[in-house]
């Protein structure tokens, strides 16, 4: 998953050696934390969040036949 959150995101990003995906696990969920430039961090959110909402729906559905973990995406500050 962290490839494929990679592959989504440093084309859109201007710092595209910046992104970090961390992985935060449990018994009931699945937590991936996005790390941008703050330059960047715009680009991935994007316009009233549709950029965000678009790299959670592709992630969500890669995940949602393979464990069964909540997934999550967050994008950190």
């Amino acid at each position: 998953m962290h490839s494929l959150i990679e592959t989504i995101v440093k084309p859109l990003v201007d710092f595209p050696e910046e992104v970090r995906v961390e992985t935060d696990e449990n018994s009931s969920r699945i937590v991936y934390k996005l790390s941008v430039h703050p330059q960047d961090r715009g680009k991935v959110i994007g316009k009233q969040g549709r950029v965000a909402k678009a790299i959670r729906t592709i992630v969500y559905s890669a995940a949602g036949g393979h464990h069964k973990k909540k997934t999550y995406v967050d994008i950190l500050d």
